[in-house]
């Protein structure tokens, strides 16, 4: 682990106020440039008293080692082993100084301002406890994964029949994850994302930061739940601050992404729905890759293409199911999983 010694100048504010405002923190796995650029983009940004700290999940792309040569001022953790998401989090949390967290992905890059702009909108609106902003693509067009819908029996079903796919502008039918809205308005939400996620380090200590049984998704819906239950928080987003994020640059295989996601959402179900829900939202659940693989099969009949989809990923996904039905099932630490 490399800890700072002094506050180099191209490194921002991290360490001119003791303690600082903010601890910004990243996790990087394989995304050399990508943290590069990101690290970059909060310097050049961020005028806050703030901390940097970054957790390498043992890259093996070189990633420390250029951190530490182009940022020797801030806190570095370079792992030798994959903590995952969750694990990485914890970790940088436990270095931090800062009044606010925030955890920022790796593949992000922030625009006009934003870190400051969301903390000024987390000290406007207090009784929300945690705060994100708006994202983007890479091409400026709007990345809508800023925020979710907690999960219930109506949107998994709607998931699960394919109208959600059919329908994905519809604030009914892809109510998950707010379908129909820009993100250009300020508004109360279930839960932010973790690639731009803003939280008072003491509620993040409140509730125990995130449960590591989420290696990687997930574990920013259950922070999110938890927080609404057990301290009445109203998580918030605001237009104002806004990001790039690329989305899944540590991801390099789909169906081992799905499979991840799935077995994160299976666990949420379990944690989070109330134990009547549970059966009928298990069977809707169990249904989801089935109906997408039949919908990817009607598209190719009528001679359309699914953004990417193939019925084979879904097939593999189908087949793998031991893995994410039950939402523990399957090795947590297969190859390629990161923290990004």
């Amino acid at each position: 682990m490399q800890k700072p010694d002094a506050a180099p100048e191209h490194a921002g504010q991290s360490l001119r106020e003791t303690p600082p405002k903010l601890s910004v923190l990243v996790v990087s796995y394989n995304t050399r440039e990508l943290t590069l650029a990101c690290l970059r983009s909060v310097v050049a940004q961020t005028v806050l008293p703030y901390e940097l700290i970054v957790v390498d999940n043992a890259s093996a792309d070189g990633s420390a080692a250029a951190i530490a040569a182009e940022f020797p001022g801030i806190v570095l953790l370079a792992e030798r082993e994959n903590h995952g998401f969750a694990g990485a989090n914890n970790l940088a949390a436990g270095q931090a100084r800062g009044a606010y967290l925030l955890l920022l992905n790796p593949d992000t890059v922030i625009l006009d301002g934003a870190i400051d702009r969301l903390v000024a909108f987390a000290e406007q609106s207090p009784q929300a406890r945690i705060w994100g902003g708006r994202t983007l693509f890479g091409d400026r067009s709007l990345n809508p994964a800023s925020c979710w819908r907690r999960m219930g029996l109506w949107n998994i079903f709607c998931r699960a029949s394919g109208l959600t796919g059919i329908f994905p502008r519809s604030g009914v039918f892809n109510s998950e994850a707010y379908g129909g809205w820009d993100r250009g308005s300020e508004r109360q939400v279930d839960i932010v994302s973790g690639c731009f996620f803003l939280i008072s380090r003491a509620d993040w200590q409140a509730l125990g930061g995130f449960d590591a049984a989420f290696f990687m998704y997930g574990e920013e819906a259950d922070l999110c739940l938890r927080a609404a239950r057990l301290l009445r928080a109203a998580p918030r987003v605001t237009p104002q601050a806004v990001i790039i994020h690329y989305g899944g640059a540590s991801e390099r295989v789909r169906a081992d992404k799905m499979v991840r996601l799935l077995r994160a959402k299976r666990a949420l179900i379990e944690r989070h729905l109330p134990p009547w829900q549970r059966p009928l939202a298990r069977a809707l659940f169990r249904l989801w890759p089935l109906s997408r693989r039949a919908a990817l099969g009607m598209l190719a009949l009528a001679g359309r293409r699914a953004g990417g989809e193939s019925r084979a990923v879904w097939r593999e996904i189908w087949v793998r199911r031991a893995e994410w039905q039950d939402g523990s099932g399957g090795p947590h630490r297969r190859a390629g999983q990161g923290g990004a």
